[in-house]
């Protein structure tokens, strides 16, 4: 009989799409990847890992355009899960400050607050931005 092995880590998951299609398909993606690797995962911190992507995803959307890839992995413990959104644009991201009553630019902050890390790394025909989430 075959044995398995309760520890390895799960292989990336990677979904590609183009932005003008809206971050629906990229969100299904996200939540069946959860469910498949973390089954039984608090459906607070399955919410909040929906929004990151989501932000991740709209951010192409709204500044970058053209294709894009969406990249997850769970750390070999199952502590963290990682979410590379990558594009070709080259502007990287900025936090604009606040202001009343302008219900755009508040994406990144949203980010920074549920994210444990974030950031930026560039590449050959644009960007990754990432975004790490610690799961309980």
């Amino acid at each position: 009989m075959p044995t398995t092995c309760r520890h390895r880590p799960p292989q990336p998951g990677l979904w590609t799409g183009r932005a003008g299609h809206g971050v629906r398909p990229g969100l299904d993606f996200v939540r069946f990847a959860l469910a498949q690797w973390r089954p039984g995962t608090d459906a607070a911190v399955v919410d909040d890992v929906l929004l990151v992507a989501a932000e991740l995803l709209a951010n192409v959307a709204d500044h970058a355009g053209g294709t894009l890839a969406l990249e997850l992995r769970l750390d070999p413990r199952g502590e963290r899960l990682r979410i590379d959104v990558t594009d070709a644009s080259r502007a990287e991201p900025r936090i604009f400050p606040a202001r009343a009553g302008q219900p755009h630019h508040r994406g990144l902050r949203i980010l920074d607050h549920i994210a444990s890390a974030w950031g930026c790394r560039p590449h050959a025909t644009g960007k990754a931005v990432w975004a790490e989430i610690r799961l309980p």
